[in-house]
């Protein structure tokens, strides 16, 4: 997601493709598919046999995938990470997948088209939605957040060492005329913060911190990753894309987790259920060539991991 730009470039491509070792009657999961630049990769590497399921919440992303509606090996749902499970249940293949892949954050369609509102960038409504047809959008969130779980957001989702300050101040302006734009909202960020970092735009962690909260994208995340170990087949692959440090975090805990067997309360000093997966190799990052042509993939981490056997 993140990862791709208005041309529908995906990030790490040959690197996902390699790590994935998609075999020609395998059966593969895009749990994001954007544009469909790592889905449409993945295909050409299926045979006859070959399935691919993906996924997105963007109503806008499973239209784009029209001109796939005649491959009998290709099947989109409108959906979430959360969904996983259910969609691979209703085919049959839990317990069978060979590879699933997660490019995670917001898309550069989403960020590119300024009525989506996930742009400092760009003036247009404060909507920020993935999908556009959940209920409630950033303006909405912001009109009920309290200013102490506002700062709270900012702090931990952004990283905001302003959190307090802009909390204030935005329950402020609130309190007078309700916040509707982008631009509004960055007008207010910029007359707070005391001074600019001048290698980010000061509105850069506000925006991210927001939509992370109004589309719960933490919480999906880690419901989505357990429910891709379960999904999987033995030696199959699970191979994420971050891009910051939040999600990074919770993919790279979760895989070392697993990795050496999670803990149960079944006495009273605790015991580790068996390792289900495997790490594999180390995170990989993109190269200059690649972030020259395109600088969203600068943050881009890849990280995998294998199924092991029961």
């Amino acid at each position: 997601m993140a990862g791709e730009r208005s041309e529908h470039c995906p990030v790490l491509l040959a690197e996902v493709l390699d790590v994935m070792a998609i075999r020609p009657d395998g059966i593969y999961v895009d749990c994001t598919f954007g544009r469909g630049g790592h889905s449409r990769a993945i295909l050409e590497r299926l045979g006859a046999e070959g399935r691919l399921l993906a996924i997105d919440r963007d109503i806008d992303a499973v239209v784009a995938a029209a001109d796939l509606a005649g491959d009998a090996r290709f099947a989109i749902e409108h959906g979430r990470f959360s969904d996983l499970g259910r969609f691979v249940g209703d085919r049959g293949w839990a317990g069978r997948v060979d590879g699933i892949l997660m490019d995670l954050g917001v898309s550069s369609p989403q960020l590119d088209t300024a009525i989506r509102g996930f742009s400092f960038m760009r003036e247009g409504p404060l909507d920020m939605r993935m999908d556009p047809t959940q209920e409630h959008s950033a303006a909405d969130w912001l009109a009920q957040v309290s200013e102490k779980e506002l700062a709270r957001v900012l702090r931990e989702y952004g990283e905001e060492r302003f959190a307090g300050r802009i909390a204030r101040a935005v329950l402020e302006q609130q309190r007078h005329r309700p916040i509707a734009t982008t631009t509004e909202l960055v007008s207010l960020i910029e007359s707070v913060i005391p001074f600019v970092d001048k290698f980010k735009h000061p509105a850069t962690r506000t925006f991210q911190a927001i939509r992370i909260a109004v589309n719960n994208e933490l919480g999906e995340l880690e419901q989505g990753l357990g429910a891709a170990v379960d999904a999987l087949a033995e030696g199959g692959r699970l191979v994420v894309i971050s891009f910051h440090s939040l999600e990074d975090r919770i993919v790279k805990r979760f895989m070392r987790e697993e990795a050496r067997g999670r803990e149960t309360a079944r006495s009273l000093f605790g015991t580790r259920a068996a390792p289900r997966l495997g790490l594999l190799g180390k995170p990989v990052k993109a190269g200059e060539e690649e972030t020259r042509g395109n600088p969203r993939a600068r943050s881009a981490v890849l990280r995998v991991a294998e199924k092991r056997a029961a």
